[in-house]
Parts: structure tokens; C-alpha cells; sequence
């Protein structure tokens, strides 16, 4: 990867202490920043105070900046707000990326965390134009390992404040969006790569690949 470019790795864990060593790993590595899911097998007993201090630990041990990351679909849990709103002071959590999708509470974390300089990442392309419009910095989408250079059109239109040609933009990649992370998921995702070109691969066991009917109706 060019050196002006950042990588943001993957390291959330099931325990705090795994989470540390993968963060650890990362950044040896050469991981910029590292993402962190919420751990979420006892998700009963992830509350927000168990939630703060798992991070708050990862973070002091990270020798990269931390960025928060809440995806309910695939968790079952939503970061609180409360605990955004504490870890966003500390000074090597530098953001959170938000897979939910609910722009309201978005809004809010950004309103409630806009003295510490925390930055909000939207979580798919699907609203990543609404993310824009209430304060979001930018995305991390599943649809840009597909349609790279369409997601990063709809970035420069938000930025530059063309929001009509960004509307109709945002509305075009919402049906494909869905096809590759809600309806087909990483097999959907990897079908899609290959046709464009890219290196989609094999889905990982208990993955399956998509069938017959299922591809046709990707395509």
C-alpha cells in the first residue's frame, strides 16, 4: 500500500485480553489505526460500564489509535451512546464506525462529542449520504470492495455540498448495497468482486457460496 495511504485493521476480540494481543499484532504489523467490535458472546452482561472499561484497557495498551465499531446485525448489541460519549474523551480513541444505521442517534453522538474531536464513520454505503448530512467524516462500506470509485463519487458530491446529484447517486447504490451485505452477504459480496474484476475468492466454512437461482438474481 502507498505510505500516504492508511490501513485501519481489524482486532476486536471476545476478551479483552485477546483484543489487546490482536491490537498488539496489528500495529506491529504496520496497522495505522486499529477497529475494534464490541464483544458481544455475553451480551447480557455487556453493559455500558463492561463496555467503556474493555475499551478503555485496549486503548491504553494500543500503540495505534482506536476506532469504535457497533454493527447490531451482527452482534446483537449497539454500543450504547453513554459509553461513546465517555470513551470519546480518551485521547487514543479517535473515532467510532456505525453499521446501524439509525442517523438519529448518529446525529447525536456527533452533537454530544463534537468538543473531543471524535470523528463518526457511517458503516455502508446504503446511508452514507445521510451520514454526510449530519456530520459524518467519511465511511467504511462494504459496497466500496465492488463499487470503489461510484462510493467515492458520492463522497466528493456530500463534500462539495452537491446534494442533489449526491441524492440521486445515493439512491442508485442502495439496492446493490443490500445485495452485498444484507440479502447475500460475503458470499453476495465475493460474486460481485469477481465480475468486476477483483479477487472475490471463497467464503469461509459455515459460509456457503451462493446458489444457482441466488447468483442469477445478484446479477
Amino acid at each position: 500500500v502507498p505510505k500516504e495511504k492508511l490501513i485501519m485493521a481489524g482486532s476486536g476480540c471476545e476478551s479483552t485480553q485477546a483484543t489487546i494481543q490482536m491490537t498488539l499484532e496489528m500495529a506491529k504489523s504496520g496497522a495505522d489505526a486499529v477497529l475494534v467490535v464490541t464483544p458481544s458472546y455475553y451480551k447480557g452482561k455487556m453493559t455500558s460500564s463492561a463496555l467503556v472499561h474493555h475499551y478503555i484497557k485496549v486503548a491504553d495498551h494500543s500503540p495505534v489509535p482506536v476506532v469504535l465499531y457497533s454493527v447490531p446485525a451482527n452482534t446483537g448489541l449497539d454500543l450504547p451512546v453513554d459509553a461513546i460519549i465517555t470513551l470519546s474523551q480518551h485521547p487514543n480513541i479517535v473515532g467510532l464506525k456505525d453499521s446501524g444505521g439509525d442517523i438519529t442517534r448518529i446525529g447525536l453522538i456527533i452533537h454530544k462529542t463534537k468538543q473531543s474531536g471524535f470523528q463518526i464513520l457511517a458503516g455502508s454505503a446504503g446511508f452514507l449520504l445521510a451520514g454526510y448530512s449530519v456530520g459524518a467524516v467519511g465511511g467504511v462500506c462494504a459496497l466500496a470492495n465492488v463499487l470503489g470509485a461510484q462510493v467515492c463519487e458520492l463522497e466528493r458530491l456530500c463534500i462539495n455540498n452537491h446534494w442533489q446529484e449526491a441524492q440521486e447517486l445515493q439512491h442508485r447504490l442502495i439496492e446493490p448495497n443490500t445485495a452485498v451485505t444484507r440479502k447475500f452477504g460475503i458470499p453476495g459480496l465475493k460474486q460481485a468482486m469477481e465480475w468486476f474484476g477483483f479477487h472475490g475468492g471463497f467464503c469461509r466454512s459455515p459460509l456457503l457460496p451462493l446458489t444457482e437461482q441466488e447468483i442469477n438474481e445478484l446479477r
